[in-house]
């Protein structure tokens, strides 16, 4: 996995609204009706991180997930983390309806 250049990390992030780049990383707190629906959101996520071969760091705290995203093998930002973050702007989306 290739790591992105700088240009192509602010244009990938200007597309993804509440996403901060923070220390290589991007990271996006989500916040949900309850408990349950912050955890479906995770649940429904596990599919996809599996599909793409590529798992967030995340942290869930009652009706909160925090996303953090990185490539470890690109050591730094990859297009990988961007189709998650996109995929999981999509569940959100879904579950806060």
């Amino acid at each position: 996995m290739q790591k992105l250049s700088t240009e192509e990390i602010d244009s990938r992030l200007a597309e993804l609204p509440g996403w901060k780049l923070e220390n290589g990383t991007i990271v996006k707190d989500f916040g949900f009706k309850g408990f349950t629906t912050a955890i479906e959101f995770m649940n429904r996520l596990v599919p996809i991180a599996e599909k793409l071969n590529h798992h967030p760091e995340w942290t869930n705290s009652y009706n909160r997930v925090l996303v953090t995203l990185t490539t470890h093998s690109a050591h730094g930002l990859s297009k990988n983390d961007f189709t998650f973050a996109k995929a999981a702007e999509e569940v959100a989306a879904q579950l806060q309806r």
